[in-house]
């Protein structure tokens, strides 16, 4: 019995061993997919050859094998549009560089079956230099860079059409530039799941950047975004998906650095992440709602910081229906931006107005410039047409249609001053001057010319203040706060320049809450 003993212990342990092994190799196979080098089918590294097939028959290969990486040597590749699969992904090494042809007949205009129906489908354009469509487990990474060439491609597109070969039947005759439709983003992925895409430089498309809908599970990190080649060169545009992590990005965009977007009714995106991202806009920094159908809830959006960004450091806007709830943004810095926050409901269409409720917005301090912060872009967004004093952060519903549950806390905001009643001005006894604009497109200069210096807020029921400090470089003949048609009012630690009574107005406002310095409070205007 005791010589037994040894035998089957000595038996167990090289069981034991053949079945480490076995799972060790197994996890080495896994970790290391079968590679697929594009020169080997035929990509050439010159920057001029044109590389669609080549590249196109790699990523197939790898497809064909179940899987694969797909790689990118060092080297210029040219190529018009290319298509991802399932289980593929593409590493490009340090040096390696994928160029978008600057042909527009190199773009193929990918139409995706199966798509839920969409009142705007025919608004954006369905082409990309790298598409996906219902793919699953992909990936782009590494240490090279994927460059659109986006500006030649554009004014060839506009050559096409004055040329009469390519009519653009909806060309922008006031803005001279052929219409979003008809230029190529850089990336399109439509109803893909588990999508990555990590440590890239990219950007120079000629329309937006980086977009995604229907997709989730999405995670974009560490990427180096400048897409600033043309107009509407959004970074990040992010429509209906649901579990999306957007982390330690650096964003440059002649247009809006992050935009959500829901185009369909009935989805929304949902359970997204943006923190620790860096972005400079000729628009707004973080945006959503621009499009917004369906609706947008449980997002956080964390450690921010914004520059020389045109427009607004966040933007929330429901114009189309869409429902917006369980929004939490904090920590954000913002220095040279035109606008501290925006949130908006409106109805541009639809049968009734959607719902904004239950925002947070907490750790916030933004400097305000007198003049216009992004003008060093080669191609800034379209001038505000109008003669205005500086914007305040505006919170705007609609009459029978209020924004419910905001709280903003520990918020520092500087302001220029320099306000002229010569420039324009909206005295307190005529506040319905301000006009609704229901129907007009979100933006945070929408309203035209108004009342206050720090914060307009008209149409809320419930809304939270709690250590708000407002700074300003000139003095400002406007109040620092106008309340408009609002109910529930809570007031904390509320800091203003040393000047006149009356810092804060109340006109068809009630259940006001104030614990701060009496002097700035005014009776109520009629």
């Amino acid at each position: 019995m005791l010589k037994i003993i040894p035998k089957l212990f000595f038996i167990a342990l090289l069981v034991c061993v053949f079945l480490f092994g076995f799972k060790s190799q197994a996890q080495k196979t896994a970790k290391t997919p079968k590679e697929f080098l594009i020169t080997n089918y035929g990509a050439i590294a010159d920057g001029t050859t044109l590389n669609t097939i080549a590249i196109q028959k790699a990523i197939d290969a790898a497809f064909k094998n179940r899987g694969g990486c797909v790689v990118f040597p060092k080297g210029a590749f040219l190529s018009g549009s290319i298509q991802m699969k399932t289980n593929v992904s593409l590493l490009l090494e340090e040096g390696a560089v994928l160029l978008g042809s600057t042909n527009p007949d190199d773009y193929i205009k990918m139409e995706f079956p199966g798509r839920p129906d969409s009142p705007k489908k025919d608004d954006n354009s369905q082409m990309a230099l790298i598409l996906a469509h219902k793919a699953t487990n992909i990936k782009l990474y590494g240490k090279g860079k994927i460059d659109g060439q986006g500006l030649q491609l554009a004014l060839n597109i506009d050559s096409l059409h004055h040329a009469g070969i390519a009519i653009d039947p909806k060309y922008t005759i006031r803005r001279n530039r052929p219409n979003e439709t008809m230029r190529p983003k850089l990336f399109r992925f439509s109803q893909c799941d588990n999508v990555t895409i990590e440590g890239l430089q990219v950007g120079e498309a000629s329309c937006w950047g980086l977009s995604f809908e229907l997709c989730s599970n999405l995670v974009l990190d560490k990427l180096t975004i400048v897409n600033r080649s043309y107009w509407n060169n959004d970074g990040i545009d992010i429509t209906d998906c649901k579990n999306v992590k957007v982390t330690n990005c650096d964003i440059n965009a002649a247009d809006d650095g992050i935009c959500l977007k829901s185009y369909y009714p009935g989805y929304f995106n949902d359970s997204i992440y943006i923190a620790n991202c860096t972005i400079r806009s000729s628009a707004s920094a973080i945006k959503f709602g621009s499009a917004s159908f369906g609706g947008f809830k449980n997002v956080i959006i964390k450690d921010i910081k914004v520059y020389d960004t045109f427009r607004s450091a966040i933007a929330i806007e429901s114009v189309d229906g869409a429902i917006i709830e369980n929004i939490d943004v904090s920590n954000i810095d913002a220095v040279n931006t035109g606008n501290a926050i925006f949130i908006r409901l409106g109805q541009r269409s639809g049968d009734k107005p959607g719902s904004i409720k239950n925002v947070s917005i907490k750790n916030i301090k933004v400097q305000v410039p007198f003049g216009r912060p992004d003008i060093n872009y080669d191609l800034r967004g379209p001038e505000v047409d109008f003669f205005h004093n500086p914007f305040p952060a505006s919170i705007v519903g609609l009459e029978g249609y209020a924004i419910e549950k905001v709280t903003l806390e520990n918020i520092e905001i500087n302001y220029p001053g320099r306000a002229s009643k010569g420039m324009a001005y909206i005295p307190l006894s005529r506040l319905n001057q301000v006009p609704e604009a229901t129907k007009d497109y979100p933006e945070f200069s929408m309203f035209g010319e108004l009342p206050a210096y720090g914060f307009y807020v008209r149409h809320v029921n419930g809304i939270s203040m709690k250590n708000i400090k407002l700074t300003l470089d000139n003095p400002d003949f406007r109040p620092a706060f106008v309340f408009d048609d609002v109910k529930g009012i809570r007031m904390e630690e509320i800091t203003v320049p040393k000047k006149q009574k009356g810092q804060i107005i109340l006109k068809n406002s009630k259940e006001i809450g104030l614990d701060t310095d009496s002097n700035l409070m005014l009776n109520t205007v009629n």
